[in-house]
């Protein structure tokens, strides 16, 4: 279906809104990942806000799409979407990392919205499969998204995962790459390559798109596409930016897990107004 201009700008807005929440919430927390957090923003509030069927009212409707974050560590993103999106206070959002909180430093199940615990980076397209095929055992209708990290990719269970998806046929299932190019150790490229990365997704058996991760319209529109991709899994390759929004944090990798000084959250709030 062709987007308007007002909705694209709604999702833009809704983006940046977002990416101030993240901020403001890691920069109370004195602690998180503000790098991948605000890179994958786009892509996870296009998909909550335009693209998966879910209903913030009742979290474990049996019919609901599936969406899981396997860089759990970019948890301070999912937990503001899931606010923004009605699963809980937003009050809530202030209790980030503290003991007993609601929201904790990885996701799990005592948050609304969470299906899967994740954190340990490579399993979660693993978990992913098994609801596709759950969704296939008990004749559902509904699709899987799961969003991993390029550093995680370097890890084997990612790619055991992709083998299994194809052999399988799973083609309600959509993985997200926020392909960044940084992981807590440095560059992609300097610690473990992933390229040639389309071409190993297209080996692998998988319907592959590469697209600008901070193009709403180009984000939509993958997003669409894989719904109608038959008997292959998608995974849509999305070029992005570390720290997307804030001058000072893109492209460094200290910001993969540190979370701001209140210095830096106010000069970074100003630059998103």
């Amino acid at each position: 279906m062709p987007y308007t201009d007002g909705q694209i700008k709604e999702l833009e807005s809704r983006a940046k809104h977002i990416r101030k929440t993240i901020i403001e919430m890691l920069s109370k927390a004195c602690s998180g990942h503000p790098g991948g957090s605000l890179s994958a923003t786009d892509l996870v509030t296009a998909l909550y806000f335009s693209v998966l069927r879910h209903d913030p009212h009742n979290p474990n409707w049996p019919d609901r799409d599936r969406f899981h974050m396997s860089k759990g560590h970019c948890c301070p993103l999912w937990y503001t979407i899931l606010a923004e999106a009605g699963y809980f206070s937003k009050e809530e959002l202030k209790g980030l990392r503290k003991l007993g909180a609601m929201l904790q430093g990885h996701p799990d199940r005592r948050t609304p919205g969470v299906d899967v615990a994740s954190g340990s980076v490579g399993q979660g397209l693993s978990v992913a499969l098994g609801m596709s095929l759950a969704a296939r055992l008990d004749q559902k209708d509904y699709r899987v998204y799961c969003l991993i990290g390029d550093g995680e990719s370097q890890e084997g269970n990612i790619w055991e995962a992709a083998m299994a998806a194809s052999h399988y046929k799973c083609d309600n299932l959509c993985a997200m790459l926020d392909y960044n190019g940084f992981q807590i150790d440095g560059k992609i490229s300097d610690v473990m390559n992933l390229e040639p990365v389309k071409a190993k997704w297209q080996a692998f058996g998988w319907h592959t798109r590469e697209i600008d991760g901070h193009n709403m319209r180009e984000i939509l529109e993958a997003y669409e596409e894989a719904s109608t991709i038959k008997f292959k899994p998608s995974i849509i390759i999305a070029h992005t930016v570390k720290g997307k929004g804030v001058s000072f944090m893109e492209n460094v990798c200290s910001f993969h897990g540190c979370a701001p000084t209140p210095e830096e959250a106010k000069r970074a709030l100003e630059e998103l107004e």
